[in-house]
């Protein structure tokens, strides 16, 4: 398992029937997690000292309850600086499991940058608020970041400024990811680095329907079509639980390596408990390196 374990500003306290109990900065929240079976007892002082409740309904859905925390604040990861805000269905505005992920292709974009002098293009599809586009940046990158929410490229934009990336050769586009990759084709442009982390469900700007079984696998093939001929890296996300590690490395070994060579590696990914020392899953990641 690859483990974000490089957190100062984040930590998952506990864990117990459904719940994970996190400290985002300073502020305690207590959230819904569907991999949390175990009903262990609830002895972490922070359970009954949070400061944000998201409560799951019956129905679907569900409510945030909030006991003194701000509309935003802002925690920092190494040297990117993320704000934060309580929206819809539970989420924050981050995933701090993929800080592992950042770690991984950071230190391939700047091993390529410094020691082969290359520059490297790094495309970011379903790229959310831009954690892993910050952290592209940051090495040295030039990014395309794309996603089809106007109001999660917006976001992503104001992270950017927070870590002092506002100058830094980022292209923001809302766009639907399979148009605008089969756009790109068709122009002929390539990429050092892909990273896809598509949801399960989801609907693209014209209405366009995503369901991660029937469309991961086409669209890595149609992917494979932007990735430079000495591309360095790809990688795939999932929150699926039917999309295991094997069945990341399956598609992305079918698609990638006859053409490109290298190598497939996947893994689950993962936070640690700080209160008992084990790890708490969170979906798994596909690599592809050369």
């Amino acid at each position: 398992m690859w483990i974000a374990d490089n957190w100062k500003d984040y930590e998952v306290i506990d864990t117990s029937n459904g719940e994970k109990l996190e400290r985002w900065g300073d502020y305690i929240l207590v959230r819904p997690d569907p991999q949390v079976i175990w009903n262990t007892p609830r002895e972490v002082p922070g359970w009954k000292h949070k400061n944000g409740h998201y409560h799951r309904s019956s129905k679907g859905g569900g409510e945030w309850e909030f006991f003194n925390l701000p509309q935003e604040w802002q925690i920092h990861y190494q040297e990117l600086t993320f704000n934060l805000k309580p929206f819809s269905f539970k989420h924050t505005g981050l995933f701090p499991e993929q800080a592992t992920n950042w770690d991984w292709f950071s230190s391939i974009i700047k091993s390529a940058v410094k020691e082969s002098n290359r520059p490297v293009k790094v495309l970011n599809l379903f790229a959310y608020t831009g954690g892993a586009t910050l952290a592209a940046a940051k090495a040295g990158a030039s990014v395309t970041h794309v996603d089809a929410s106007k109001g999660m490229v917006n976001w992503a934009k104001e992270n950017a400024a927070a870590s002092g990336l506002s100058d830094a050769p980022i292209r923001w586009l809302v766009d639907d990811c399979v148009k605008f990759v089969e756009r790109e084709i068709r122009r002929g442009n390539t990429y050092d680095g892909i990273i896809m982390d598509p949801p399960s469900y989801g609907r693209g700007p014209k209405g366009e329907i995503w369901k991660i079984e029937e469309s991961i696998f086409p669209f890595i093939e149609l992917t494979s079509k932007v990735l430079a001929k000495d591309a360095l890296f790809f990688l795939v996300n999932s929150y699926t639980t039917g999309l295991q590690p094997a069945v990341l490395t399956y598609m992305i070994h079918t698609v990638l390596t006859p053409q490109f060579g290298g190598h497939v590696e996947a893994s689950e990914i993962g936070l640690p408990v700080s209160s008992n020392g084990l790890i708490l899953p969170c979906g798994a990641s596909g690599r592809w390196t050369r």
